[in-house]
């Protein structure tokens, strides 16, 4: 009689929602400068701001803050028009995400700007670069961002690295030990974005072996990435 065969467990990519409330923000040296900026609202130094740093710092959480406490709306800077512009304006408050070099209709943010000055509204921009170093081609609006005052995120420090792997952990449902965090925290690269690319991997992967996860799990994974 021929052996049975067992059906191989399917992994489906389900979406996680990853919390993005005032409680759920894990404050650190790396991101204490825009805490304090989305705190510091409405008595901000200039109406328009600018939140830079690396992939995963937690530029869109600290968005997502200001955002419910202004009342303002969102969009991408990619996604962003001409047209659209005095809608997005319709509260005084506005987040324009990722801004990069040739991402974006120039002319529809040289229209933000000078609408958002003309009604009074505050705009918070984000991106992984400064101003000074975007390719912009309109004249007055380089002068214009480059003007714009600017707030840096940094890499996280150890203790927030690891708190940053227990919360992605969590968002997805994942019961992990100190054993996990530790191993995960010392071969990962120092980035938050790292931290959720590994999370996302340990789980998709425990569920496809239908494992627990492990630190040898996650030392198997990692040493084959």
């Amino acid at each position: 009689m021929a052996g049975r065969v067992h059906p191989r467990q399917l992994a489906f990519s389900l979406p996680h929602a990853e919390s993005l409330s005032r409680d759920n923000f894990l404050e650190g040296p790396a991101n204490a400068a825009g805490l304090a900026l989305i705190n510091a609202w409405p008595e901000w130094p200039n109406r328009i701001m600018w939140l830079a740093g690396p992939e995963g710092s937690g530029k869109s959480h600290l968005a997502a803050i200001w955002a419910e406490e202004a009342g303002a709306r969102s969009t991408t800077a990619n996604a962003l028009t001409a047209a659209a512009v005095p809608g997005a304006l319709a509260t005084g408050a506005l987040v324009v995400e990722d801004l990069r070099s040739k991402d974006f209709d120039e002319r529809a943010l040289f229209h933000l700007f000078n609408l958002a000055r003309e009604d009074g509204a505050c705009v918070l921009l984000t991106g992984r670069e400064v101003p000074a170093a975007l390719e912009i081609e309109l004249r007055d609006l380089r002068s214009r961002l480059r003007a714009v005052p600017v707030v840096s995120l940094l890499p996280p420090d150890d203790q927030l690295f690891r708190g940053l792997i227990v919360k992605f952990c969590a968002d997805r449902q994942l019961s992990v030990d100190e054993s996990v965090v530790s191993y995960l925290a010392t071969h990962l690269e120092r980035s938050s974005a790292a931290a959720r690319r590994a999370v996302e991997l340990l789980d998709s992967e425990a569920l496809r072996l239908g494992r627990p996860v492990t630190r040898a799990l996650a030392a198997e994974l990692l040493r084959h990435a």
